[in-house]
């Protein structure tokens, strides 16, 4: 095995940007693999004389501890005389064999076991836990008594229409989601040979020429926003409160930040002596990393946060540190209930976008790009490659 160098810290291991793979020491073997658009680690070994490398997962969500810990791990299995490529492989190997037993059957599977196969192929592109469980929950509230106990392969227009027609009127977003949903599960048994023919929960030329379009029955209604008037005084409010929840709230109303990326905020993506918070790719919408510079105002209210020897997250809860589980979305909702608020917390990304057109002389494209929205433009999106950090 390689000789373990010295290791190296975590505010070294954040200098390290230069595309390319970098030995972090501490391990034999271990190192991060930078590349312009992720960070990530790899374990190197030789095996029966062969140099082989295994991957650990990416970094910042795998920590530099973590991913020592798991090559010394490797390190053990190594020694055993077990191959841990091998290992993996293996495992793989028996993953697919659960996630895809219909393409080894004769018989066509239920619909209800077709959608558990697509959710387990699937969720792993899913950039939160929650999808898995919604997915789920609509299927067995509104498809499965319908087409749950179905062949794939016997679904027709004739079942959509009695899973779609009760609530489109009254529930639009949701069957229109649904709809969605069933789309793709007929889809993929339909790759693995299950069905064939023209899929019954396809919109265009399908059920357009039978329900009405979901967009003319029900207006896309937008998350509620706290008044710009009324802001300063509801967010005096929220810092007068003494709780996690509510400092983690004003971090992200000071940010503009989605709830799901502040409450996952990680002490290794902040950097307090340059006034600058790294998001990382895997953990925003749009899949790239976000620059945000702090405010004066953010940088004093981590620098008052208390930091837990058993986790790397910012806004953790004392009684639940041990666990390492970010603040769950309804910590931050329950300090709008204590003001009797109806906003939503995602409203305040609206309110900042109010406050940079109305009291600002900032251009609409600097708050697009503070918001982290995707560019609506396709040439413009394949040309602009800066974030617009310095302006």
């Amino acid at each position: 095995m390689p000789k373990a160098l010295q290791p190296i810290s975590v505010k070294e291991l954040e200098q390290l940007k230069t595309t390319g793979l970098h030995t972090v020491g501490g391990v034999a073997g271990l190192v991060l693999q930078v590349t312009p658009t992720s960070r990530s680690w790899l374990f190197r070994y030789t095996a029966l004389g062969v140099r082989k490398k295994i991957g650990l997962g990416p970094y910042p969500a795998i920590s530099l501890k973590a991913a020592r810990d798991a090559a010394i791990e490797i390190q053990n299995k190594i020694r055993l005389g077990i191959d841990p490529a091998q290992q993996k492989k293996a495992a793989q190997a028996e993953l697919e064999k659960t996630a895809y037993p219909q393409a080894r059957e004769a018989t066509p599977p239920t619909f209800n076991d077709c959608s558990r196969q697509y959710i387990l192929a699937h969720r792993s592109s899913w950039a939160n836990s929650k999808h898995e469980v919604s997915w789920q929950n609509m299927l067995d509230r509104y498809a499965a008594p319908v087409i749950g106990g179905l062949a794939v392969n016997v679904i027709t227009v004739e079942h959509m229409l009695k899973i779609l027609s009760p609530i489109w009127d009254v529930k639009t977003e949701t069957a229109s989601r649904l709809r969605g949903r069933i789309e793709l599960i007929l889809r993929y048994a339909k790759a693995l040979k299950f069905r064939s023919g023209e899929n019954p929960a396809a919109w265009r030329d399908n059920l357009e020429a039978l329900l009405p379009n979901p967009k003319k029955v029900s207006p896309v209604k937008h998350h509620e926003a706290v008044d710009l008037e009324a802001a300063h005084a509801v967010f005096r409010s929220i810092r007068a409160m003494d709780s996690i929840g509510a400092r983690c709230l004003e971090f992200t109303i000071l940010t503009a930040c989605r709830s799901g990326e502040s409450r996952g905020a990680l002490w290794t993506e902040i950097d307090l002596e340059r006034g600058l918070w790294t998001i990382p790719a895997q953990r925003m919408k749009m899949k790239r990393d976000h620059r945000i510079p702090l405010s004066g105002a953010a940088i004093e209210l981590l620098r008052m946060t208390p930091r837990f020897d058993n986790t790397d997250l910012v806004f953790s809860s004392p009684q639940k540190v041990h666990l390492a589980r970010p603040l769950s979305d309804m910590t931050l909702t329950a300090c709008h209930r204590r003001l009797k608020l109806t906003a939503t917390v995602h409203g305040w990304r609206s309110t900042f976008k109010d406050w940079a057109a109305e009291k600002t002389s900032y251009a609409n494209e600097l708050s697009e790009m503070a918001l982290a929205h995707a560019i609506s433009s396709g040439v413009e999106s394949a040309y602009r490659r800066g974030d617009l950090f310095e302006r």
